[in-house]
């Protein structure tokens, strides 16, 4: 058996249909890119995910653990996110 790493934080990224459209699909690229370079894979995680139901606050992200929640969000403002919790 491989090992099993369990990151501190993860980011979900929504990149379904209208979150795709409004900036969610080069979100998580960015998002992908920016925490292989700034942090470890046990540090945090990037997972994109399908729709999440909130279409009309599009593009959408969460990161975990902490329940935090961004929605119209600018990429910049993900990020510093990251970088923060």
């Amino acid at each position: 058996m491989g090992k099993f790493t369990i990151p501190d934080k993860v980011l979900y990224v929504c990149v379904g249909s209208k979150c795709g459209k409004r900036g969610g699909k080069d979100m998580f690229k960015l998002a992908k890119a920016y925490a292989k370079h700034h942090h470890g894979p046990e540090e945090i995680e990037v997972i994109e995910t399908e729709c999440t139901d909130r279409c009309k606050y599009a593009p959408i992200c969460s990161i975990q653990p902490g329940n935090t929640w961004l929605k119209e969000y600018h990429p910049k403002d993900v990020l510093k996110l990251m970088d923060l919790i």
